[in-house]
């Protein structure tokens, strides 16, 4: 588990290949990345079929053409947003400004949150439409079914991500508190090495030192020689 603020103790430090690599976050981002591809690009090469007598390509879900677009548009973007934030991950531990740190976990715990929502709403359509689909004699069943399964997968790793990234924010708020303090809780924390002002009035008015002291003037005394 990465500690300091937002997962990046090591500000400023060397970059570590082999430890990244081998963190749960980059292997799952890794494998989001490995199953947008297979989605975005079963739907591209086996995706659209001549249905017989007409040379118009049709989706072979259902001949719903909108289910295959939805299913490039949110693999393309998965994977290309797999590849930025696979980028932000490895440059973070060089950010010593934890307001940018902040930014860049923030925009990936909610663009992760977002994504394992569509990706959701892209299994749900694809198999209802599958499940649809009556003529299946010239379409790749297995292609389709694989549409389907990564769709699946998807979910589960982006929300994992988002698991990631929520813990990860939490880390860098964490921190934020800890080493912030109050100045009036840190001055009554460590009081002031000298001793306060005497008051010598009411509510912690004081008087003028001269103000009793002198005497009054009286009636003017010529000196006796």
């Amino acid at each position: 588990m990465e500690s300091g603020a937002y997962g990046a103790s090591l500000a400023g430090g060397a970059f570590d290949l082999v430890h990244f690599v081998k963190q749960p976050q980059t292997i799952t981002r890794f494998l989001s990345w490995i199953f947008a591809i297979v989605v975005f690009a079963t739907i591209t090469g086996e995706g659209y079929i001549n249905p017989a007598r007409t040379e118009v390509t049709t989706c072979m879900f259902n001949n719903n053409d909108n289910a295959c677009s939805y299913g490039v548009a949110i693999g393309v973007l998965a994977f290309l947003a797999c590849v930025v934030f696979l980028a932000l991950d490895a440059y973070l531990p060089q950010i010593s400004n934890a307001k940018e740190r902040k930014y860049i976990v923030t925009g990936d715990l909610a663009f992760s949150g977002l994504w394992t929502f569509l990706w959701f709403v892209c299994f749900c359509l694809l198999a209802h439409q599958w499940a649809l689909t009556v003529n299946r004699a010239a379409i790749a069943a297995d292609a389709a079914q694989a549409v389907v399964a990564f769709s699946f997968f998807s979910i589960i790793s982006w929300a994992i991500l988002t698991y990631f990234a929520y813990r990860r924010f939490g880390q860098g708020v964490g921190a934020f508190e800890q080493d912030y303090r109050d100045p009036a809780n840190d001055q009554n924390a460590h009081p002031s090495p000298y001793p306060p002002y005497p008051n010598s009035g009411p509510e912690g008015y004081q008087q003028s030192p001269f103000s009793n002291n002198q005497e009054q003037p009286g009636e003017y005394q010529p000196p006796t020689y």
